[in-house]
């Protein structure tokens, strides 16, 4: 099939019966991208006269859109302009200083060989996603890459993933979303979708114990494990 989300880069696949449609978080999920972030953030905030916030306060912030993120940092009145100058920021930085997470190479290329489609939903605009994507060799791997414009609301409202569900073919209980914090498992749910949440970006392990999921895990590379069980224990409580 052919992705056919507006906008997003595609490629054919050929998803076998059996195999759930994936739909991946990027930051903190596939990538670790918290100090392009960090140097956008900062470079807008200077020209504020504002001290950068810290690294781990960063970590925290990221998510829920660059609007979001420069409200917090900067406050609401400038933050549309806050805006402005971390998109002119983060293009010269993301690609130097985003690397991927560890295993996910010989995760996607695993779950692409077991014919799983898959696709990336994030807060992150989709032609930066996209740009990340290729610079680290992995865009091959996805059928379509989604983000928020002007007519897609950021997670966790669920347009993005309804509209790459459409695209693929695909039902809520044939798709799983992976995500590293509660805005994913949000996103999930309200689309009637499966979620895993990975403890490796945003959030440790401890703040995502109470978080609705199917699954929480360590690393991505426990994903294909999980993804290999009898399809009765992945099932929703909803489901018969």
């Amino acid at each position: 099939m052919r992705s056919s989300v507006p906008g997003s880069q595609t490629h054919t696949a050929h998803r076998t019966s059996h195999a759930v449609f994936l739909v991946f978080d990027l930051d903190g999920t596939l990538i670790d991208g918290y100090d392009a972030i960090a140097d956008a953030l900062a470079y807008a905030m200077e020209k504020f006269g504002l001290r950068p916030l810290p690294p781990a306060r960063v970590r925290v912030l990221v998510g829920h859109g660059i609007e979001k993120l420069l409200e917090s940092a900067v406050g609401s009145a400038r933050a549309p302009e806050g805006v402005r100058l971390f998109r002119e920021r983060y293009p010269r930085v993301a690609i130097e200083k985003t690397r991927l997470m560890p295993g996910v190479p010989a995760v996607l290329a695993e779950l692409s060989g077991r014919g799983h489609e898959m696709a990336v939903a994030s807060n992150k605009p989709e032609r930066f996603s996209r740009m990340i994507l290729e610079a680290c060799g992995v865009g091959g791997h996805f059928v379509a890459v989604a983000g928020p414009d002007r007519e897609t609301p950021t997670k966790p409202h669920p347009a993005m993933l309804l509209r790459l569900m459409a695209g693929a073919g695909t039902e809520a209980r044939d798709t799983v979303v992976i995500g590293d914090m509660e805005v994913d498992s949000e996103f999930a749910r309200a689309a009637g979708c499966r979620v895993v949440l990975i403890a490796s970006g945003s959030r440790t392990r401890r703040e995502l114990l109470d978080v609705d999921a199917d699954a929480l895990l360590d690393t991505i590379a426990d994903l294909p494990g999980w993804l290999r069980r009898p399809a009765q224990s992945r099932k929703l409580p909803t489901e018969s």
